[in-house]
């Protein structure tokens, strides 16, 4: 068997890390510096396809002042004259009573759309829980608990009121507790009565449907004159 070659020898293996590491950076930032244009995303801006634009970053970049210069250029572009609502409030940012800028009006949508309860503002939470109070009413099962419920609900909104943290104001309205009983009570008896009627209902069908079947089957035996 021949003597084998020097340059046949597999390479050394490096066993020192800090080394290791040393290469491995250098490698990379060696790659950072070859700038390949991703090509694969395109806009269409005028019914001409461009290239996407994407702004770089870097650790040393300030992320808003990139951001805002990328608005700004897309603004040159035009690419936000053809957008839905251009020139026109968003749905649901002005206030009700007058057109001016309601500065919670994101939130107030969010907490409406998600139906979330129990977060945000007092004032958003109270006109959120009383939009369904109601329907919390009439689930319940005596009129002590509609009493409570209503209680509970007239002392959060008029702490709400006392305190001064900000925010838009509660406006939301007191309710009167001896008419939300009387009004859970009279829709009890409402229910009671429905009730009580589609059982007469049904009553009444079950005789008439044993009366059929027994005029079926007497009708076999009883021989016709």
């Amino acid at each position: 068997m021949g003597a084998r070659h020097d340059d046949e020898r597999p390479p050394r293996q490096e066993t020192d890390p800090v080394l290791r590491a040393a290469r491995y950076r250098d490698q990379q930032e060696r790659a950072s510096d070859v700038d390949v244009p991703d090509e694969s995303g395109v806009v269409n801006l005028g019914g001409e396809r461009l290239a996407e634009i994407r702004p770089r970053l870097s650790a040393h970049d300030d992320v808003g002042a990139v951001a805002a210069s990328a608005l700004e250029q897309a603004m040159d572009r035009g690419d936000f004259d053809s957008l839905s609502y251009a020139g026109r409030p968003l749905p649901g940012s002005t206030t009700a009573a007058s057109d001016t800028l309601d500065p919670d009006w994101w939130v107030k949508s969010l907490i409406e759309r998600e139906g979330i309860r129990g977060l945000g503002p007092p004032a958003i939470a109270l006109r959120t829980e009383d939009a369904h109070l109601d329907q919390r009413l009439a689930a319940l099962g005596s009129a002590w608990q509609v009493r409570q419920l209503v209680e509970d609900f007239n002392a959060r909104v008029v702490e709400a009121r006392r305190q001064l943290l900000g925010g838009p104001p509660v406006v939301t309205p007191l309710r009167d507790v001896d008419a939300e009983v009387e009004r859970w009570q009279l829709h009890r008896d409402e229910r009671a009565e429905r009730a009580a009627r589609q059982r007469r209902r049904r009553e009444v069908a079950r005789q008439r449907a044993r009366a059929a079947s027994r005029a079926r089957f007497f009708s076999r035996w009883i021989p016709w004159r």
